[in-house]
């Protein structure tokens, strides 16, 4: 929006729905503006819509690589070709999978990294919880409405979710939490019938959503910016990287803070630092 309202000729190209990941969100809480929580399939759209106000334009397509000839970065996209003279990269990231027998084999009869979206389907069956993050706990909560039963397994001691959020869901009469234990397995064959926990014990459950972390969406742009030991870019205070002209925002920042807010925060930034780039080069 900075960008757009100063002029600027602005495209967002766009690889799922408006908002990217938060679409998939039930409630936002950390998002400035909405003291009671926002639904992210609300939010995102509505940032669209202030971005097209501010005379932004949005294409859907899926970014696949990046060069800087002469100056002008080319985008290779999956469906077209675009050039620019300033990127800003907000590519976000994606749920990191447990790396356990049976998650990739059962993903999608079972195995969901989208409580939103596949919760409803396992109504008033045993469901299964991975994580102890603001995530986990968040999703938790959600799932808890529709499951007969909800487990939430954690490797900690303690759950490193926000206090207020343990203390909703511990309050839940049919959640219960299982600390220092890991699933080792997902089982089953046409759809998820349990998991194996690493204590040996094993949990009968129809459906597994893993929240452990998120992976920086980065892998197309190793060799082209610097990037940390996570896989992250690395920028200065104004969102610029090791390459002139392109900007990050978000997430996929290294030192990103993981707050809703932090990322609008970065995109101004970046906006801003973007806008400048191009005027001081007329």
């Amino acid at each position: 929006v900075p960008a757009a309202e100063r002029g600027v000729e602005t495209l967002v190209i766009e690889h799922l729905a408006a908002g990217g990941q938060i679409a998939t969100v039930d409630r936002i809480t950390n998002a400035p503006g909405y003291p009671d929580g926002v639904a992210g399939y609300e939010l995102g759209p509505s940032l669209q819509f202030q971005a097209e106000n501010a005379g932004a334009r949005f294409l859907t397509d899926t970014v696949e690589g990046i060069a800087c000839e002469d100056g002008v970065f080319v985008l290779r996209c999956a469906e077209t070709v675009v050039q620019a003279r300033a990127v800003i990269l907000a590519c976000g990231s994606h749920r990191k999978p447990l790396g356990v027998p049976g998650e990739e084999s059962l993903f999608g009869r079972g195995v969901s990294h989208c409580a939103t979206c596949d919760g409803p389907f396992f109504r008033g069956q045993d469901m299964v919880v991975v994580g102890g993050g603001d995530s986990a706990f968040d999703e938790a909560a959600l799932l808890a409405q529709h499951a007969a039963t909800l487990t939430i397994v954690h490797r900690g001691p303690a759950p490193t979710a926000r206090a207020r959020q343990i203390a909703e869901v511990a309050a839940l009469p049919n959640v219960r939490v299982l600390a220092e234990r890991e699933v080792s397995a997902i089982l089953g064959e046409t759809g998820v019938i349990g998991v194996a926990l690493s204590d040996g014990a094993t949990l009968s459950t129809a459906a597994v959503f893993p929240y452990v972390g998120q992976a920086p969406n980065s892998a197309f742009l190793d060799g082209l910016v610097q990037l940390d030991a996570d896989g992250r870019v690395v920028t200065d205070a104004g969102m610029a990287t090791s390459v002139t002209g392109l900007f990050v925002a978000g997430d996929i920042r290294a030192g990103f803070g993981g707050l809703l807010s932090t990322g609008m925060g970065d995109g101004a930034t970046a906006a801003l630092s973007a806008w400048h780039f191009l005027k001081d080069r007329g």
